[in-house]
């Protein structure tokens, strides 16, 4: 795929949209900087002055650090608030609201559906199907309902949150040849440092209607520093850009994220992610011998998701024991399911003590 086709999946009124031309987006050279109407000096609080000038509008040393993180050149990748403002940045980019449609495939993340509610973009579901053992992606329902529903944007969520469930690298491929030039098949890895498969960023070379958001919100433990990366082709991240608030990136918030992958830093996330995936296993197992669990499902994710003979009997024992999780219940097809993030060793024995004394209390 040319980029140019890239861009033909762009709403036309935006292919050569300017967007805002802010203070910072000019390359310009001064000690004195009077062109942006910042305050002349910092705030009592700010002794450093480090808040007075507006930030960088794309962290270049941030930008080079996660597009060399993420296997990526810099140029396919864009920074924004978390991956909600790039959800919500490819829908508005993407879809002519009331006729362009968003493809997602419950249970699963509800932003997608809300950003295509936002745009009016007609919303079109596939669910997971229930292979017994696993909720998996319906590869050949996708591609069919995306083709006769005019589809534009097509979300697959790998490991699929809260299902924990994966798409193969194979599959991606499929959906993304059999819609080339009709849509852009976004992969959301936010949870992809807990798979074991290697990311969608391999497959950009060969299917520029790839996309792919990461996060360091989830592995990396910045979930309130905001940092999120769509990957895709450079000629739909320019565009992306141009839509984009001028400013997006908080200078404070790009300097942790710097910090955190620094080579120290990484090596400890590293660590911590191969203990979560340890204890993903013992949770697992502990799991299907604790009184009243119906179903626990295999998980590539941080969290698991269980079904419960009584699933308020177990939330309430759980958050009796002030352990919070999230109630699945009103989710397509998890009408009985929590989903249990996974936390330290100490709290996910407290989950099993909370659960097994039920037993005890019967």
């Amino acid at each position: 795929m040319t980029a140019a086709t890239v861009l033909d999946l762009v709403r036309s009124d935006l292919r050569a949209f300017a967007g805002y031309s802010s203070a910072r987006s000019s390359a310009l050279v001064g000690d004195v900087w009077l062109n942006a109407n910042e305050a002349a000096w910092a705030n009592p609080v700010d002794a450093q002055g480090t808040a007075r000038r507006y930030p960088e509008p794309q962290p270049e040393a941030l930008r080079a650090r996660l597009a060399a993180l993420y296997g990526c050149r810099a140029e396919q990748l864009l920074i924004g608030r978390g991956s909600d403002e790039a959800i919500d940045l490819l829908v508005r980019a993407l879809c002519e609201p009331g006729r362009d449609a968003v493809l997602v495939t419950p249970p699963v993340f509800g932003m997608y559906a809300v950003c295509a509610r936002l745009q009016n973009a007609p919303l079109l579901e596939v669910p997971l199907r229930d292979a017994g053992d696993a909720l998996e992606a319906d590869i050949d329902a996708i591609i069919a309902t995306a083709l006769a529903g005019n589809a534009k944007l097509v979300f697959l969520c790998t490991p699929s949150n809260p299902a924990g469930s994966t798409i193969a690298l194979a599959d991606i491929e499929r959906v993304a040849r059999a819609l080339r030039g009709r849509a852009l098949v976004v992969v959301d890895e936010a949870y992809g440092e807990y798979a074991e498969q290697p990311s969608a960023t391999t497959l950009l070379a060969d299917h520029d209607n790839v996309a792919v958001l990461r996060t360091l919100s989830k592995a990396h433990a910045l979930a309130a520093a905001r940092i999120g990366s769509l990957i895709a082709a450079p000629a739909l991240i320019q565009v992306l850009r141009r839509c984009q608030a001028p400013y997006p990136v908080p200078a404070p918030c790009a300097a942790l994220a710097l910090a955190a992958l620094d080579a120290a830093a990484l090596e400890i996330t590293a660590a911590r992610v191969d203990q979560i995936k340890r204890e993903r296993a013992r949770l697992a197992d502990a799991l299907q011998q604790a009184p009243g669990v119906a179903r626990v499902y295999p998980s590539q994710g941080n969290y698991l998701l269980v079904r419960f003979s009584d699933a308020q009997a177990a939330f309430d024992a759980l958050l009796a024991a002030g352990v919070v999780v999230r109630d699945q219940r009103a989710a397509p097809q998890l009408h009985d399911a929590l989903r249990i993030t996974l936390g330290s060793p100490e709290q996910n024995d407290r989950v099993l003590q909370a659960l097994s004394a039920r037993r005890a209390a019967a």
